[in-house]
């Protein structure tokens, strides 16, 4: 075990802007609350505003004096995408944590409003836009930090280049999978871009292990969803310990980009935050390289 860091260690957010993406329930909605409890401004950015607000509401309850906002984001949509980066831009300059989310898992195939096989588009394209679109919000903050949530599934994932929409070939499972390695590659390959360029923003990945959320009922179909809940009842560590990496990665003083941050126990399915790694096909640098000139030419966002 690691050093069993929680939320009362998080340091004064006063004076910061943060931005959590799919923030209405489960891992972003606790991300969204402790930051906030820390003192942050955060905006809540999700696709169904109306969730978005009781969200904020139930925030409000637990952290009185809570500074939140909500702002429509679809990241299936990259109209959407680029219409919350620009009211971003004007309304509120200055951004230090943004916290890449939001997601999809196991659906059928479905496309996005671009296209786009469903799970690629959102988990990765619409991440992979939003960040492009913010980045120079985070130039020149102090400690600025883009967290990635990415999945223990990424270790079954492979970049199928020849077919990336699934549109040949599609199996729920392997598309998860595909989408959740494409977070880790497109975490490590920022950093190491910003790096390069001389930026001092800092990109780090993150996983919650196994977490029950409505994330895996949501999406699946009825009979993954009931084995879902099975596993979920019986395996499963809260919402509460699996948002925990990703404000590690987020608030962490001294934390160095391109880190990847899982929980401490067995399988990195449940326990406190740690430094850990991601597997093989997660480092490579030539597919993380490849992945992001497709994700520049699929998105029009040019870094």
């Amino acid at each position: 075990m690691g050093e069993r860091w929680t939320t009362g260690e998080i340091p004064s957010q006063e004076g910061r802007k943060a931005v959590v993406t799919g923030a209405n329930s489960g891992l972003g909605l606790v991300a969204a609350r402790e930051l906030a409890r820390a003192g942050a401004e955060v905006v809540l950015a999700c696709r169904n505003t109306a969730k978005g607000e009781e969200a904020a509401g139930s925030i409000a309850e637990q952290v009185p004096g809570a500074r939140v906002e909500v702002e429509e984001l679809d990241l299936a949509d990259l109209d959407s995408v680029r219409s919350f980066a620009g009211r971003f831009r004007s309304g509120r300059p200055g951004l230090d944590v943004l916290i890449n989310n939001a997601g999809v898992m196991g659906s059928p195939r479905r496309q996005t409003a671009d296209g786009f096989e469903l799970q690629f588009g959102t988990n990765h394209l619409g991440h992979f836009a939003l960040t492009g679109l913010l980045l120079g919000e985070l130039g020149g903050r102090e400690d600025a930090r883009v967290v990635t949530v990415s999945s223990t599934a990424h270790k079954f994932g492979r970049i199928n280049f020849d077919d990336l929409q699934g549109e040949r070939r599609y199996f729920r499972w392997w598309a998860y999978g595909q989408a959740k390695l494409a977070n880790v590659l497109f975490a490590l390959e920022l950093d190491r871009r910003l790096r390069a360029s001389g930026s001092t923003v800092k990109s780090l990945a993150a996983h919650p292990g196994y977490a029950a959320t409505n994330l895996q009922t949501a999406s699946p179909p009825l009979v993954d969803r009931t084995i879902l809940r099975v596993t979920n009842a019986l395996f499963a560590q809260g919402a509460e310990m699996g948002a925990l990496p990703m404000l590690y990665a987020a608030t962490k003083p001294g934390l160095e980009g391109g880190l990847f941050i899982g929980p401490d126990g067995f399988e990195e399915q449940r326990g406190y935050p740690k430094v850990t790694r991601p597997v093989r096909a997660g480092r490579d640098e030539q597919t993380a390289k490849r992945l992001w000139s497709v994700s520049e030419e699929l998105t029009g966002v040019a870094y």
